[in-house]
């Protein structure tokens, strides 16, 4: 039998990996592979980063941190890889913790923040593709926004998923 610290060890590729199985269950075949990616690659990110890191961007612990840091604080540059960060968060907090957050906040307009962000992100980008990308994500926050919400659902109520 393998020690119990393998059997819960997780790196980013798993964790990525495991994101895009789970998205993929619940999306259907017309959905944009790249956005699919994307979205899987903001779970598992945010997955493995602390609210207190050491050099990283943290994962914000609610909304009110998004509204702090990129909505009152006029001082931050409204560049592009802010900006996405931005949108990144709205949706981690808006989609996959909707029923923490909507107690505190309102939800919807957070998903209208966070498509917004999204867009001014594409629209400051370098790369074609990627700001593409961006525009996307930002057209359909909602759609995975919901997404978000329902893996998150799914994920709770079956709590024990360890697959040897």
């Amino acid at each position: 039998m393998r020690p119990f610290g393998e059997l819960l060890a997780v790196d980013h590729h798993r964790t990525l990996e495991f994101f895009v199985g789970q998205l993929e269950e619940m999306c259907d075949t017309t959905v944009d592979r790249r956005e699919l990616l994307y979205n899987a690659s903001l779970l598992a990110h945010y997955a493995q980063v602390s609210t207190q890191p050491a050099a990283d961007l943290a994962t914000p612990a609610g909304l009110s941190d998004v509204f702090d840091h990129f909505v009152v604080n006029v001082i931050v540059p409204k560049d592009a890889l802010l900006m996405e960060a931005a949108g990144a968060q709205c949706l981690l907090l808006a989609g996959f913790f909707e029923d923490q957050m909507q107690a505190r906040h309102n939800v919807r307009w957070y998903a209208q923040l966070g498509a917004s962000f999204f867009n001014r992100a594409a629209v400051r980008e370098r790369s074609d593709a990627k700001a593409r990308l961006l525009a996307a994500i930002s057209r359909r926050f909602e759609p995975w926004r919901r997404r978000h919400s329902l893996l998150s659902r799914e994920l709770r109520a079956r709590p024990y998923l360890l697959i040897p």
